[in-house]
């Protein structure tokens, strides 16, 4: 069914400071959409907005064409005047823009009617923007665009919280003519989500992005796929704080992709576990997978948990089954095993983990069960014994680690995560024949050139972090995961970031 905007719902954002930088974008965004939005406030003067115009008037490409000349106000960059900024956009619609965005603050100074007269032939979008956060009433400004005139609306304000996202989405429920926008890292999923919920268009930038969270238009379609997201589509998403880094949502959309299954995967950013649980409901999250720092806290807020998990004390995977109950797993447990096994005999071997968190508690209970002698080191010694008690291990003080020596060290910390670094050991304290990081991003962390250095060999955080995604797939469709396919993609983008890392050094 063609929507308000045409076909294409996935508007691509066109930024730049001259025209022909302005029409290399129109021409880029064209490849993955036909509906743009123009930000002529970003164009550096009047002489670069008449080449664009001349250019649409020649030209007249086959797209859905958004003029919009934000003031500063508006989270813009135009400095003129408002009759200015009616001028400007009057001047698009003569162009070839069949709509033009006007922000409230300007259109409310218009008598009802004037504002469509003065933009004819262009349709127009009144908008609101609030980057200092969401608002109570949102019904309430809701209505106001709509006194305000126009032929549709736009909502977008920033979110502090995903139930925040929820709530703007939300206004666009059984509409055709309101589009909403959740700001910001916490909006990040609802940006996604957005069009499943009904509003009428999602934005992305071409190659600037124009707001905080803005993805890029090669994410929405390509990663996403946001173009083919109906009601229908199950919500499937990995929480935790940071988020950015992750590449799950690369992980299970590639999979989705390669079984023709109908899901999305999207990111959380998640700082009050509670207050998410309830808010999800909003977005009909159908599973999750759990990262740092929730893997031990969310077992208190489930409703059932599998046996394995709960003597684990930590789930990294959430089923939500009829009537929105939780059901909790954890496939750490099997991600440490497959990764371990294939080089290291376990039963009798000592292991060492540094860490006493979630994936630390999968680990041991892992190798334990395999046989393993388990010891355990933590910036927190207190956590460490009390995780080898529960296990039947041994807790060594990390000031003992230059004099002892292990078959494998296993890093079960965040510590070397892209983009930060670093590394939770010293050379000096890495005695071992196998040296594992659970962090997969870089592929080969600082700890792992430690030990590559000493001639000691390694195994990347991507060979656990594949086993559990498979087994996390498994879980929620009851399909074999299409290992090959995510492999691929996982390894594709980690080996773009090294080269490009390699050049910059």
């Amino acid at each position: 069914m063609t929507g308000l905007f045409g076909n294409d719902r996935v508007c691509g954002v066109v930024a730049a400071e001259t025209a022909r930088e302005m029409i290399a974008q129109i021409r880029q965004g064209l490849r993955k959409t036909r509906t743009l939005e123009l930000r002529l406030d970003y164009l550096r003067g009047a002489k670069e907005r008449e080449t664009l115009f001349a250019w649409l008037n020649g030209k007249r490409p086959r797209a859905v064409l958004i003029a919009t000349c934000r003031r500063q106000e508006g989270g813009g960059l135009f400095h003129g005047s408002r009759d200015e900024e009616i001028a400007i956009l009057a001047q698009a619609a003569r162009s070839g823009c069949g709509w033009c965005d006007v922000e409230i603050e300007t259109a409310k100074r218009l008598a009802r009617g004037e504002l469509e007269r003065a933009l004819s032939p262009a349709r127009v979008m009144v908008s609101y923007h609030d980057f200092s956060g969401t608002p109570r009433n949102l019904a309430g400004i809701v209505r106001r665009l709509q006194l305000a005139g126009g032929h549709a609306w736009k909502i977008a304000a920033q979110c502090r919280s995903v139930s925040d996202s929820v709530r703007v989405c939300e206004l666009a429920e059984n509409r055709r003519d309101l589009v909403a926008i959740s700001i910001g890292e916490f909006g990040l999923a609802g940006r996604v989500l957005s069009l499943r919920m009904g509003s009428a268009l999602a934005y992305a930038a071409v190659e600037q992005a124009t707001a905080p969270g803005q993805l890029s238009l090669e994410a929405m379609a390509d990663l996403y796929r946001v173009g083919q997201i109906t009601r229908r589509t199950r919500v499937y998403g990995v929480i935790g704080d940071p988020i950015g880094h992750s590449l799950s949502p690369l992980l299970h959309n590639t999979a989705f992709r390669a079984r023709k299954f109908d899901a999305v995967f999207v990111p959380f950013l998640v700082r009050n576990l509670r207050e998410f649980l309830g808010a999800m409901r909003g977005f009909g999250v159908a599973g999750l997978a759990v990262t740092i720092p929730h893997k031990e806290a969310i077992l208190r807020l489930l409703d059932e948990c599998d046996p394995l998990a709960a003597r684990i004390g930590a789930v990294n995977t959430v089923v939500v089954r009829g009537g929105g109950r939780l059901y909790g797993y954890n496939t750490d447990y099997v991600g440490v095993l497959r990764s371990l096994e294939r080089r290291l005999r376990l039963a009798g071997s000592r292991v060492l983990l540094f860490g006493a968190g979630g994936a630390a508690r999968a680990a041991a209970f892992a190798l334990a069960q395999a046989g393993s002698i388990v010891c355990l080191c933590a910036r927190r010694p207190e956590r460490a014994r009390e995780l080898a008690r529960e296990v039947g291990g041994q807790a060594v003080a990390q000031s003992a680690l230059k004099h002892e020596f292990f078959d494998a060290i296993v890093n079960c910390t965040p510590v070397g995560l892209h983009p930060d670094g670093g590394s939770p050991l010293t050379g000096a304290e890495l005695n071992c024949r196998i040296a594992m990081d659970m962090v997969y991003r870089p592929r080969e962390t600082e700890l792992l050139r430690l030990a590559r250095r000493k001639g000691i060999e390694i195994i990347s955080g991507l060979e656990m972090f594949l086993a559990q995604g498979f087994a996390q797939y498994e879980i929620w469709t009851g399909e074999r995961a299409p290992e090959s396919a995510m492999r691929r993609a996982v390894v594709a983008v980690l080996g773009r970031e090294e080269k490009s890392r390699k050049r910059q050094s």
